[in-house]
C-alpha cells in the first residue's frame, strides 16, 4: 500500500489512537504521543499540513517496529 501524501499532523495523531497513543505534551509545532501497549513508547509528530512523506514513513516504520508488525499492516490499519 502506498503512503498517502496529504496527511496532516492532527489527522495522524487522531489515527494513532488505534494503537493506544495519547498526546502527552506539545511544544511548539511538535506533538509527543505515548503508548503503553505492549510497552512504553514515545513518538513525536510534527503539527504540519501535510507531513512530509519521508517523515511520515519514518513514523510509520517506528510504530511498526514497536508493535511487532509490518509497515504495510500499519498502513492498512490507519488508512484503509
Amino acid at each position: 500500500m502506498k503512503i498517502p501524501r496529504d496527511v496532516t499532523g492532527i489527522q495522524l495523531v487522531t489515527l494513532l489512537g488505534i494503537y493506544g497513543y495519547k498526546v502527552t505534551r506539545q511544544k511548539g509545532s511538535h506533538i509527543r504521543l505515548t503508548t503503553n501497549s505492549p510497552q512504553e513508547h514515545h513518538i513525536t509528530v510534527p503539527h504540519h499540513n501535510p507531513i512530509r512523506i519521508g517523515t511520515l514513513s519514518n513514523i510509520l516504520s517506528d510504530i511498526a517496529a514497536q508493535q511487532g508488525i509490518t509497515k504495510d499492516k500499519v498502513l492498512q490499519d490507519l488508512f484503509a
